[in-house]
């Protein structure tokens, strides 16, 4: 069998100034070219402003990737293209195709490649359709949530993904439901197939929970509560996730203990909530927590609540189930393909006082951690890396 040559486009992705930046579709290449069938290059486009960067402390950050990368033994490419903060959003797929498209065709001219792939469907899979186009190459995209549920609302966005889904051999999406909401937006039903996401599992598995929770509380750094029941809330601190949900339902939860995992822009007005609802001393921020530590903190924590307006199917609800935790989410995206009995936690409304009686119910009678766990036994990189390869060899007619 021959090696595949993809070229693989993804605006989110581990960079060497940004290591946890996009890792779940690092993880998932990994196990590509661990399967030893594929060669295969990623390209990361980085967006910066047009003005002098010194305006924004992050763009001047950013402006520090380095060219090149490896991941792996993966070869990143880390071209920039010009970004126009937060109105310029609809007109990324353009200049992305713009920036990228004379080094790609370089590089294919050098040695073929024989599919292109979009990691997400906006903006990435519109510019890889432009590219992919010009080099008559097939081309695969890959659709996760918000990049439906978002820019699917934009009707200049939408128009860009329904002529990339038309132009697309193949279609995936990481859930059921985001297929029906794909084929619901006017994209082709015959072509998209559901691509589930994957799991680390030498990574994430169940350490029990006494053990793990003495072994959180013993990090300086973190200070977790060593008593009481501890509800995690992992994820960016940004509207979208709903952590103002989680902070209002520990009001109802007065023996509970809420740690929220992840760092964002929404931190400070968390706090004041926190403070305000008199919560301050049972709401901790523990920041950005490293990919090691991770699993530990699902661990210990006896619920793991996600409050988030939309997902696809959230890497972190597998995650937490696989460490034999129980979750808390609501009815959004795949949340249902996960969530399927009383053993993998409970489906609730976004709203704080069904959020507080769900993790109670769970408190009141928590499921062994190995029955939660076994919910996430059909989740594998292996698994997800084997068919996204199978994917590929249909598209480039293998």
């Amino acid at each position: 069998m021959t090696r595949l040559r993809v070229l693989s486009i993804s605006t989110l992705f581990p960079t060497p100034l940004r290591p946890g930046f996009g890792r779940f579709v690092a993880n998932q290449m990994q196990a590509v070219v661990a399967l030893g069938e594929v060669e295969l290059t990623i390209v990361n486009p980085i967006g910066l402003p047009p003005w002098p960067l010194d305006r924004a402390e992050r763009y001047r950050r950013v402006a520090e990737t380095p060219e090149h990368s490896e991941l792996a033994g993966i070869p990143v490419l880390h071209p920039r293209f010009t970004l126009i903060p937060k109105v310029g959003g609809d007109g990324n797929p353009q200049r992305i195709a713009r920036a990228l498209l004379p080094m790609i065709e370089d590089l294919h001219a050098a040695r073929p490649f024989d599919v292109i792939d979009a990691q997400f469907f906006f903006p990435d899979g519109p510019a890889a359709a432009v590219i992919a186009r010009e080099l008559d190459l097939p081309l695969v995209i890959k659709a996760r949530g918000s990049d439906i549920h978002h820019w699917g609302k934009r009707p200049r966005a939408l128009a860009q993904m329904r002529a990339a889904a038309d132009r697309a051999t193949a279609l995936l999406a990481v859930s059921h439901a985001l297929r029906k909401d794909m084929i619901a937006l006017g994209m082709p039903e015959e072509r998209i197939a559901v691509h589930y996401t994957g799991l680390d599992r030498s990574r994430f598995q169940v350490m029990e929970r006494k053990v793990a929770r003495g072994l959180v509380s013993a990090i300086p750094d973190l200070g977790i509560w060593e008593k009481g029941p501890l509800i995690v809330t992992p994820g960016a601190l940004i509207a979208i996730k709903g952590q103002r949900l989680a902070i209002e339902a520990l009001g109802d939860l007065p023996e509970g203990h809420l740690a929220l995992a992840g760092a964002g822009e929404d931190e400070a007005e968390l706090r004041a909530l926190a403070a305000e609802l008199g919560l301050a001393d049972r709401v901790q921020f523990l920041g950005q927590i490293s990919h090691d530590l991770l699993p530990r903190l699902f661990s210990a924590a006896d619920v793991v609540v996600l409050p988030s307006e939309r997902e696809g199917l959230a890497n972190v609800w597998v995650e937490a189930l696989a460490c034999g935790t129980p979750l808390v989410i609501p009815d959004i995206g795949g949340a249902r393909e996960v969530v399927r009995d009383d053993s993998a936690g409970r489906i609730v409304p976004r709203i704080p006082r069904s959020i507080a009686a769900a993790v109670s119910a769970i408190l009141a009678d928590p499921p062994s951690q190995e029955e939660v766990a076994a919910n996430a036994a059909r989740f594998s990189w292996q698994a997800n890396a084997t068919e996204l390869v199978g994917i590929w060899r249909n598209a480039a007619g293998e």
